[in-house]
């Protein structure tokens, strides 16, 4: 594996991402999140299974409010996933998460962003700005998952990363993690050694909707494993549509491959 590219730390609860810190092998739960119990439960084992963070969907104010609960219970980080509703950021914030993903394909408003990004500064919780090829507009987003990937999607990813960025950075926050994914590893791949350049934060890899464990696991290992193999990457997190813990095991499986 070649150097690892230079990069600003940034920590998410008591996890270093990024600078010198080894790859962070990361997951996410696939119970209901209003479930708290099946939650915790779920992230009980994968902590046994060596994951260092967690992600967990918060889609409504439902399960927002549960994150008081699973943030209290949590022995890992816990990051909140967020889409389209800009209020669940505020709520998860105020439930106390480590970190949030927002995804500039569907949380678009300057405004919007900016009242999540102080609120985020005032609690020093990092932001991860997820670009996903499925979620790009128009045109861009046909072109997604063609081989090999069009310079459009490329340029529109890249774009879409710089564009939240620059709005995080308008308000001096600089807690930011960036990940860039498709679910074809070549526009993945490319992506992230489009943006690896341009910026220093910490990039989180992975390839999206990566399908049945078997596909799943080949095609993460060839998006995560080029990219490590290149020096690019900070964290990754398998994407299975199985359990969540065969997720940590096979991304252990790419990061010690290339050991």
């Amino acid at each position: 594996m070649r150097a690892r590219r230079k990069s600003v730390p940034v920590r998410v609860g008591d996890v270093v991402i990024g600078g010198a810190a080894e790859i962070v092998v990361q997951s996410m739960t696939k119970a209901d999140t209003r479930d708290v119990k099946a939650t915790l439960n779920e992230i009980a084992r994968l902590k046994d299974a060596n994951c260092r963070i967690v992600r967990v969907a918060v889609p409504t104010r439902e399960a927002a409010q549960a994150m008081i609960e699973i943030k209290k219970g949590s022995p890992l980080p816990i990051i909140a996933d967020i889409h389209y509703d800009a209020p669940l950021a505020l709520l998860a914030l105020e439930a106390g998460v480590d970190g949030l993903r927002l995804n500039p394909g569907n949380i678009k408003d300057p405004e919007k962003v900016k009242e999540i990004t102080r609120r985020a500064k005032e609690r020093e919780i990092p932001i991860r700005i997820g670009v996903n090829a499925g979620s790009l507009p128009g045109r861009a987003k046909e072109g997604a998952g063609v081989r090999p990937p069009t310079e459009e999607v490329v340029a529109a990813m890249v774009s879409a990363a710089l564009g939240h960025i620059h709005i995080l950075e308008s308000l001096d926050f600089n807690l930011i993690k960036v990940s860039m994914k498709a679910s074809d590893p070549p526009t993945m791949i490319a992506a992230n050694r489009a943006i690896a350049d341009k910026i220093s934060y910490p990039l989180h890899l992975g390839v999206t909707e990566a399908g049945p464990p078997r596909t799943g696991a080949v095609k993460s290992a060839v998006g995560i494993g080029v990219l490590l193999e290149e020096g690019i990457g900070d964290t990754i997190r398998v994407s299975l549509a199985g359990d969540s813990v065969e997720e940590v095991e096979v991304g252990y499986g790419i990061v010690n491959a290339l050991a």
